[in-house]
């Protein structure tokens, strides 16, 4: 991807300067970190006067005076700490100019620090080796150039490809040399270039879900398993539509510039799609309501010529209620599943909700309420010619569905039919039956309502309730008449005690 960085190995190979190296016995890396400048001194304590990632080159006149002294040796040590401190990456010592070779005790004093040391010769000036690192820097600044733009053709290249936007990463990658994965609206990898283990790729894709589920354009780094990574949102704010995570260390400014164009025109690809997605979404909603005629011919021939075949029947109806801060992410989450498993999931806007007709055993209305926070339904499975029954199913069912959760009709119904009366209409209709019995406990310390609830509890048996309650059967008998009056019906006749025990149920 990138030129050599000029550094100080390639200034000791060229020739034409004739740098001699004091010792080549170094730590790792000492002669390749990459140097910003060439810059000549004498004085004892330059470092005021220096920048980082630098080569000092001296003639040792700092030195002359001291020589011979007891402290030379630590004057040595100390220069070569200051230096060592500010970042000087190497030192060259200019000689015949005050003194003849190198001070044995500077030569120490380096070799113990681990600074490169090497002799430049009286005819080679020190401007010589200024000029060759700025030619270096210069040349590697026209190759980086160069590379971009190059790898700009390339990648406009690869956009116009059918599989534009997998191809652009992909090209992306091999001008990186590195790996590179696309996430889409889900938080789910789509296309990545391999080579990482499946645990870096679960904490990557953990990473990607947690930042797309907070709505917010972002850049960040990553860390995984001592590998760094950037990470950046694709799509506007609140309506993102993925992310790309790149592997490696921070890029230089060509690199990030190359990054940038991709994410632009990943972006933009994106969003153009969001008017042929809204013109889909449109036309599944008006294929759901075709299936909730019963009749699937209309949706098996559209959906044939542009998704593929529908479920098999029996299918499992679904109705979901998604967060609407959610909702574009569940959608492309669900593209990417019909996608992937043909004719078993067909899916579109409902008259109460997302509907989701999946084959019978499908995880897919489990898995998109854990991943979206949404509430789903789950009816039982069903024939075409019942969708409309199982889509009343699916509703009942999500009444009964927190968010992030699905619920399953089957469950629902083994509660019995009065379980149905948890609802703010029935217990709203409950409360105005027993107005008059509460009243009249409020204003004269009764006890009609309980009275009736252990009445109706011991199947309209006086003595049973009158044992239960504590008290005469004659009791009994009078408040069930009083409640009787009150209400306004025959407790003597069944439909009234059923609705009396609703009411008593639905207010629990």
């Amino acid at each position: 991807m990138t030129e050599p960085a000029p550094t100080l190995r390639s200034l000791l190979s060229r020739r034409d300067l004739g740098l001699a190296l004091a010792d080549p016995d170094l730590p790792a890396g000492a002669l390749d970190a990459p140097l910003r400048w060439v810059h000549s001194s004498d004085l004892v304590d330059p470092t005021p006067f220096l920048a980082d990632d630098l080569l000092l080159l001296t003639t040792g006149t700092q030195f002359a005076a001291g020589d011979g002294d007891e402290d030379d040796d630590a004057r040595y040590v100390a220069y070569v700490a200051r230096l060592q401190t500010r970042g000087v990456r190497g030192l060259g010592f200019g000689t015949e100019v005050a003194r003849d070779g190198i001070p044995p005790a500077l030569a120490v004093a380096c070799r113990e620090a681990g600074m490169p040391l090497f002799e430049v010769p009286y005819r080679t000036p020190f401007i010589a080796l200024a000029r060759a690192n700025a030619e270096a820097i210069a040349a590697e600044a026209y190759a980086r150039r160069t590379w971009a733009l190059s790898a700009q053709r390339a990648l406009s290249l690869a956009a116009l490809r059918p599989d534009g936007l997998t191809a652009t990463v992909a090209e992306l990658a091999k001008q990186l040399d590195t790996w590179v994965g696309l996430y889409d609206a889900a938080g789910l990898l789509t296309h990545h270039t391999g080579g990482l283990s499946d645990e870096v790729l679960a904490g990557l894709a953990a990473e990607v879900g947690t930042v797309l589920r907070r709505g917010a354009r972002a850049g960040s780094t990553l860390e995984r398993d001592g590998a760094r990574f950037t990470l950046q949102t694709l799509g506007r704010g609140g309506h993102l539509r993925g992310a790309i995570v790149i592997a490696g260390a921070g890029l230089d400014l060509e690199g990030r510039g190359v990054v940038t164009s991709v994410i632009a025109m990943a972006g933009l690809a994106l969003e153009q799609n969001v008017g042929l997605d809204r013109a889909y979404a449109a036309l599944r909603a008006g294929l759901v309501q075709s299936l909730l005629t019963d009749d699937p011919a209309l949706a098996r021939r559209v959906g044939r010529e542009i998704w593929g075949a529908l479920p098999p029947a029996p299918v499992v109806v679904a109705v979901a209620q998604i967060p609407s801060g959610r909702a574009d992410a569940a959608a492309g989450w669900l593209e990417l599943q019909a996608t992937e498993t043909r004719a078993s999931l067909f899916h579109g806007r409902g008259p109460d909700g997302l509907v989701l007709v999946t084959a019978e055993g499908s995880p897919v209305p489990a898995q998109l309420a854990e991943l979206f926070e949404a509430a789903v339904g789950v009816a039982d499975p069903a024939p075409y010619s019942a969708v409309s029954r199982a889509h009343a199913q699916a509703v009942t069912a999500l009444r009964r569905a927190a968010p992030g959760s699905a619920v399953a009709f089957a469950e629902v119904a083994a509660t019995g039919v009065l379980a149905g009366l948890d609802s703010p209409d029935a217990r709203a209709r409950a409360d105005a039956h027993l107005a008059p019995l509460r009243a009249h406990d409020a204003a004269h310390g009764s006890a009609l309502v309980e009275t009736v609830r252990v009445w109706l509890q011991h199947d309209a048996r006086i003595d049973a309730a009158a044992s239960a309650l504590g008290v005469h059967r004659h009791t009994v008998r009078a408040r069930v008449a009083q409640a009787q009056t009150l209400l306004g019906t025959d407790l003597g006749a069944f439909p009234a005690r059923a609705e009396l025990w609703a009411a008593l149920v639905a207010t629990g």
